[in-house]
């Protein structure tokens, strides 16, 4: 990776910044590359210093659209053996690096892998091999701290509430924030990533320590969006 673009990982380069997370679920007319890199070249055209993306093809669709484009890819994958299935492996990690993003997000936290892949060594392996900066999807503060030490360059809040140990919680991941900007190196971007439903909850975050705020449904996710006030609208008074 360049200087150039190394920097612009830094915490100081975030600033404070939004991540627009531009995708859409299986079966949405939504999820088509050319779809897909529209939103985000929109997301960027209004100042969003960056753009998170799902799998290989999509990230190779806004790479191609947006070439300067700061891109946290990562793919979602499922296996029998496992809970884990954002990049939950090598072959992922391999994919989603040779597809254009700058920075891989993975599923950080302490569960079980497919095939018994061990975190560790993949992260040894992604930056080692691959020359791949990481953000680290986790969902407590043990967990970003742990990951940090094993080499991430950003940890991000994105499972706070989405594992089998945080069920009973309720993103944005708040109480998350201070004690990781407390105990991560400076060094280490902390990005907060889930449940962000406003812009006054972006600045909440932002001004409770993160780095950067990743932004989805709120923005891109029109499918959960359109469902979820026509569901309201259908309650009776």
């Amino acid at each position: 990776m360049p200087p150039e673009a190394d920097a612009r990982l830094a915490p100081s380069a975030l600033a404070g910044g939004l991540i627009v997370s531009v995708q859409a679920p299986e079966g949405s007319p939504l999820r088509q590359p050319e779809v897909i890199a529209s939103m985000a070249e929109a997301s960027l055209r209004n100042g969003a210093i960056g753009v998170r993306l799902e799998s290989p093809e999509h990230i190779g669709a806004v790479r191609r659209r947006c070439p300067d484009a700061l891109i946290v890819g990562l793919w979602k994958r499922s296996f029998a053996d496992s809970p884990v299935f954002i990049t939950p492996g090598w072959a992922e990690i391999q994919a989603v690096w040779a597809a254009g993003a700058d920075v891989i997000a993975l599923d950080a936290t302490e569960r079980l892998r497919p095939a018994g892949q061990d975190l560790a060594v993949l992260i040894a392996r992604a930056t080692g091999e691959l020359g791949a900066p990481l953000m680290a999807d986790v969902d407590s503060v043990a967990n970003g701290l742990r990951a940090a030490a094993l080499g991430c360059r950003w940890v991000g809040t994105t499972l706070y509430g989405y594992t089998e140990a945080t069920s009973a919680l309720n993103p944005p991941a708040w109480d998350l924030l201070a004690p990781l900007r407390a105990q991560l190196p400076e060094s280490v971007a902390l990005i907060c990533e889930g449940g962000i439903a406003s812009a006054d909850q972006a600045r909440r975050a932002r001004d409770g320590g993160a780095d950067a705020v990743v932004v989805g449904t709120a923005i891109t996710g029109v499918d959960l969006q359109v469902a979820a006030y026509t569901r309201a609208l259908a309650q009776q008074v």
